[in-house]
């Protein structure tokens, strides 16, 4: 493994902050877990009365042990557990996941689910795209930066998890990134914001176009 360097070894003070990045990104999917308790201690929610009910339901125990419910307004997907647990994806905001969780328990109700409590709501995951419009030299990036890997025959993305907001960042040549990891919207802002600092600090950054190889990856 080559031996980390320091900012300084890269390129010259002067020419690491003459570049002006201003970051664009977007939350791409919000993952969230929910649990409720039913009345009866130990009882098992029953997918099968569910999917009979529901033809936005698709339900093949055989294949998977949950029931999967899609909600179009706001658009989600709802895994669903005997258990109780689900697990909520495909939401573009944090803030929807108490409406499409409410909506999913009111159509457990009447399918005669008898649920106890309030569903518990946690935010497991936020999954966010961008661009940082301008060029990154990842194979100085792999070298300077700790905790970074890049291995271009095997993914044309570099992988960086930052520590400190614990995040994972995909970063591209083009400048395309993607961040996850972070549990709120702020977070995710302020890793990219850091992120940006760190590419000037470390002087990897350049005009869009700079730097050749390393192709980019259609996440969006």
């Amino acid at each position: 493994m080559a031996k980390k360097r320091t900012a300084a070894a890269s390129k010259s003070e002067s020419s690491a902050g003459d570049v002006e990045i201003k970051p664009e990104w977007k939350i791409e999917n919000v993952v969230a877990t929910v649990s409720i308790e039913l009345e009866q201690p130990g009882e098992k929610i029953d997918l099968n009365q569910i999917a009979r009910k529901y033809t936005d339901c698709e339900y093949n125990p055989e294949r998977f042990p949950g029931l999967v419910m899609r909600v179009e307004d706001p658009k989600a997907t709802i895994l669903i557990f005997s258990t109780g647990k689900m697990v909520v994806t495909g939401l573009r905001q944090a803030s929807e996941a108490e409406t499409v969780v409410n909506n999913v328990i009111n159509k457990m109700k009447k399918a005669k689910v008898n649920i106890k409590n309030e569903p518990e709501i946690t935010i497991q995951n936020i999954v966010a795209s961008g661009d940082l419009h301008t060029s990154i030299d990842l194979n100085e990036a792999a070298i300077i930066m700790e905790n970074a890997m890049y291995e271009p025959e095997v993914f044309p993305g570099l992988i960086y998890r930052m520590q400190e907001p614990k995040t994972v960042f995909l970063i591209f040549s083009t400048g395309r990134i993607v961040c996850t990891g972070g549990k709120t919207k702020e977070i995710v802002g302020e890793a990219i914001e850091k992120l940006v600092q760190q590419v000037k600090d470390y002087g990897v950054a350049g005009d869009q176009g700079e730097i050749e190889g390393g192709d980019d990856f259609d996440f969006i």
